[in-house]
């Protein structure tokens, strides 16, 4: 059987499964046992965050033999169908590719037919601010008034591109990225699942490169452990995605600080050599100083996220807060 990727096989099937997103849960949860289901729905929020997921866990909300019910079955015949893409009722768009009028007049065509197995039809057009005027246009009057068996629900990165009439017509819910936290404990349950063994390292370094996106997350774990083979390590993160340790950041800095030209210089050749991506290490060594001010101000560790107490009082005899802040304007 073909592999599948781990953010297809551990995409979440129920509301519970979601990884963050609490208050967008809870209102979904809410209106479904209530009732207080509507017509057109808008999901907006960077990629990888649960959108398109959470569109067909509500899909199956509302189709559920069970349903309308804040906990699909995902045994019945329609959460089955929608699990596997198959279900007629069930509609998704990709607005990028289907952008035009004549799509999306169409779809108004058939809008007003019955459902032929569910309770609902439920229309998921993806990255809806890819469409055209005219199929914006198009579109309005439907979402206006649909019929009572119709659900459209739109999801989009850019709200900002899609018509004041469109989202005027939606009830909007924001996803915002998903805390660290929350990502490194799903991704640990994940391995632990798969069996997989790991590195606390190497698990921050995905969890950061990942920048809030699960579905990035996953990614980035599935071409390391297409690497590495049985295991999680730091040095295979650092090697698959061109980075360098926190250990040799530090030892940048300090080179710097010191006005070593020789050693900067040496350092940066290795950094070349070992194919290091250079805008990456600049935006680390920004966190760094970032988090040195932090911690030289406070004495908090907990408030610092990619620097450690040694590192900080390593730092600390070297650079005071304004070099600090220079090194951050340069």
């Amino acid at each position: 059987m073909a592999y599948v990727a781990l953010y297809r096989t551990w995409r979440p099937q129920d509301f519970d499964d979601l990884v963050g997103q609490g208050p967008i849960k809870k209102a979904l949860t809410n209106a479904l046992e209530t009732g207080r289901i509507s017509h057109a729905y808008l999901f907006a929020g960077p990629r990888g965050t649960g959108k398109t997921s959470t569109a067909r866990i509500l899909a199956k909300a509302l189709n559920c033999r069970e349903g309308p019910t804040a906990h699909p079955c995902n045994d019945c015949e329609s959460c089955r169908e929608i699990t596997k893409g198959t279900c007629p009722d069930v509609v998704e768009i990709d607005a990028a590719s289907n952008r035009g009028i004549d799509e999306i007049r169409k779809l108004r065509e058939q809008v007003y037919f019955a459902p032929s197995s569910c309770r609902y039809k439920v229309y998921i057009i993806d990255e809806v601010h890819m469409m055209s005027q005219g199929a914006f246009n198009a579109l309005l009057k439907t979402l206006e008034e649909p019929p009572e068996h119709v659900v459209f629900i739109l999801a989009t990165t850019e709200p900002y591109k899609v018509l004041p009439t469109i989202l005027s017509r939606c009830q909007r819910y924001d996803f915002g990225k998903i805390s660290e936290a929350d990502m490194k404990a799903k991704l640990i349950w994940i391995l632990g699942q798969e069996g997989i063994a790991f590195e606390e390292n190497g698990l921050d370094a995905v969890v950061s490169l990942a920048d809030g996106g699960m579905r990035d997350a996953l990614s980035i774990l599935d071409q390391v452990l297409a690497y590495s083979g049985d295991a999680l390590k730091e040095s295979d993160v650092l090697s698959v995605f061109g980075l360098t340790s926190t250990e040799e950041k530090i030892n940048l800095l300090e080179l710097i600080a010191k006005g070593d030209i020789s050693g900067i210089l040496e350092k940066l050749s290795f950094f070349f050599e070992g194919g290091v991506d250079i805008r990456r290490l600049c935006a680390s060594l920004l966190d760094i100083l970032k988090d040195f001010i932090i911690y030289r101000k406070t004495k908090n560790e907990s408030l610092v996220q990619s620097l450690k107490k040694q590192d900080a009082e390593r730092l600390n005899k070297l650079i005071d807060a304004k070099r600090a802040n220079q090194m951050i304007d340069i």
